[in-house]
């Protein structure tokens, strides 16, 4: 078998959902494991299980990289989803530690890697960050600038939320939370009536236009990121119909190379003219 063939059926295998949903059962057990391992009762008891259970995993996702490794060549490494998941798993084949030991829950991330929907929907907040921090600074500013204009309006009726342009940027921080906001607006509005005006605006300005901003943003982003995982998708498969017809190909040169040393063995020639022939 040759060497593509090999690979290809690699692939095949870790591509099939069994093999697939058989990892996220074991980061899951995992997952549970770690948390009984909190339980010093259980770890007294059951330490030797625990440790024949931590070196089955670290075997299982060892086994599991070598596989992906072996499927995908070099082009493992483009992936920084793989990156995450030598370092997590790396980690765990250091002597266990109590730093080290902490470190081992990140195990329980990898369920983001393995899980595609999951690794969508981070890929897409990354992705967004540019356009993010562009609606945070304008949040940022909306903020700040309410801050100071309270402090300036509502100093001398009410110090207690805006006495400074540090209290004050916290009570608009609750204001933006709306966590309260009537306890705020009443303590105003009771000596300034018309108070009422300040508060609306900068709630509805900053809690539902630029907040509504950012989620505008992810949205987009993670409608980018589900076309580009749809076009990969169509790659792969693209892939492995070339790998397919590659196999096949170099099957029948296989095939054609043994035909012509029998023929060769028996005190024969091929006919070039008749290999014209059959190309035809």
């Amino acid at each position: 078998m040759s060497v593509g063939a090999l690979r290809g059926g690699v692939r095949r295998f870790v591509d099939h959902s069994g093999f697939q949903n058989t990892v996220i059962v074991m980061i899951v057990l995992n997952g549970l494991v770690l948390g009984l391992q909190t339980y010093e009762g259980h770890t007294a008891t059951h330490g030797s299980a625990f440790l024949a259970a931590e070196h089955i995993f670290v075997g299982f996702f060892v086994v599991e990289l070598l596989l992906k490794f072996s499927a995908r060549g070099w082009a493992f490494f483009r992936d920084p989803w793989n990156w995450f998941d030598l370092i997590v798993v790396g980690v765990s084949l250091i002597p266990t530690t109590s730093g080290f030991s902490v470190v081992r829950t990140l195990r329980l991330l990898r369920l983001i890697s393995v899980i595609p929907q999951m690794r969508t929907i981070v890929n897409a907040l990354f992705r967004a960050v540019p356009g993010l921090g562009t609606v945070i600074a304008l949040l940022f500013v909306i903020i700040y600038t309410s801050a100071v204009m309270g402090a300036n309006l509502f100093k001398d009726i009410a110090p207690e939320f805006f006495d400074n342009v540090g209290i004050s940027l916290y009570t608009v921080f609750r204001l933006l939370t709306t966590e309260d906001w009537p306890e705020v607006s009443d303590a105003v509005i009771d000596q300034a009536p018309l108070a009422w005006i300040y508060f609306v605006v900068v709630i509805v300005v900053s809690a539902f236009v630029v907040l509504n901003l950012i989620i505008g943003v992810i949205v987009t982003s993670l409608q980018g990121e589900v076309d580009k995982g749809r076009w990969e998708e169509d790659q792969e498969i693209e892939q492995r119909l070339h790998d397919q017809l590659m196999a096949k190909i170099e099957a029948l040169s296989d095939q054609v190379a043994v035909l012509d040393e029998r023929v060769r063995e028996l005190g024969g020639r091929p006919d070039p003219d008749a290999d014209r022939e059959i190309a035809r």
